[in-house]
């Protein structure tokens, strides 16, 4: 009864802040990221859980999915997934149950959350509302979400993302954040060429991970995308090196440094822009061992998909993100 009566002040909230979500309809394909944002914020507003975090939240599962073909029949915009089960009830013998009565009874978690007496899973609103008035249900603080997540995804590594991305969006207030950046300024003196699987011999044969973009020591390096700084100091093989992961599930790692921008820590947010260190050639030894190769920077790409991590070729990115860079100069004069 509890849940039915929440349901109803849910829809007049809903309704008085301007109607529920009806994903994918033409307004919302013009700016889906402004949709998403009200949608959020509203969800806030009755729940009590920060829009950043369940805008994180949705996020994050985006990454983790498997990449589908777009269908112009789907209906939602959001892409959190609930499991059967959790939506359910473990027990429910009807693991498509929408019933908020027969669900509440087998302790599953789905909810009606725009009064129509129909807890539907693949409903934007009802979806949020559900993970929203979970996470509710450990308190309000960071702290208390953080220890709502583990329960739901039992993954310290999925906390960690959702909190960073959360910090990203809080510090922007926005969704769209979709911009990149050449790593290097576009004046300065530099050269590169794909070098993603050439042999390297030094602490064991392996292969090169990665483009090496040559420059001059002292060149500005520049974060490429938004994101927050996951590590940051020396490793054998990469010298002074700097890592950052963006909203994708992207690692970005600048290697071979001179040195690093001093006022950035990590868990520190970045910008496409943000100069986060120099040129060097820093590396292949203890700490502090520089010169055993020309001053370049090496950068590399690794995607996480919720359960691995991977190295993939990041030349095409620096190629469409030198020639966007290019673009949005000629522009300006």
């Amino acid at each position: 009864m509890a849940g039915v009566l929440w349901s109803f002040f849910l829809i007049l909230c809903l309704t008085i802040g301007g109607g529920t979500i009806h994903a994918k309809s033409e307004d919302q394909l013009k700016d889906p990221y402004q949709i998403k944002l009200e949608l959020f914020q509203r969800m806030e507003a009755l729940t009590g859980i920060p829009w950043y975090y369940l805008a994180s939240i949705d996020q994050y599962e985006k990454n983790i999915q498997p990449r589908k073909k777009e269908n112009k029949n789907e209906t939602q915009l959001l892409s959190i997934r609930i499991p059967p089960a959790k939506w359910a009830g473990i027990l429910n013998p009807n693991l498509q149950d929408t019933s908020p009565l027969t669900i509440e009874w087998f302790e599953g978690m789905g909810l009606d959350g725009t009064g129509d007496q129909i807890a539907d899973p693949t409903n934007d609103t009802d979806v949020l509302f559900t993970m929203a008035s979970y996470l509710s249900h450990f308190g309000f603080t960071e702290d208390d979400i953080r220890i709502g997540l583990w329960e739901y995804y039992r993954s310290d590594k999925a906390i960690k993302l959702i909190s960073n991305f959360a910090k990203i969006y809080q510090t922007f207030q926005t969704l769209s954040l979709d911009a990149h950046a050449f790593p290097l300024p576009l004046h300065s003196s530099y050269s590169y060429r794909s070098t993603w699987g050439a042999a390297r011999g030094w602490g064991g044969r392996r292969m090169h991970e990665g483009t090496d973009l040559f420059a001059n020591y002292g060149t500005p390096v520049k974060s490429v995308a938004y994101g927050v700084i996951e590590v940051k100091g020396w490793n054998r093989f990469g010298g002074w090196r700097i890592g950052i992961r963006d909203l994708n599930n992207v690692y970005h790692y600048y290697a071979h440094l001179g040195g690093f921008n001093k006022k950035l820590n990590i868990g520190d947010v970045v910008k496409p822009g943000d100069v986060v260190g120099w040129v060097g050639s820093s590396g292949y030894g203890k700490p502090g061992t520089s010169g055993k190769f020309p001053p370049h920077l090496h950068y590399g790409m690794y995607k996480y998909n919720g359960k691995t991590e991977w190295a993939f070729d990041p030349f095409p990115s620096l190629k469409r993100w030198e020639q966007q860079e290019w673009k949005q100069k000629k522009k300006k004069k």
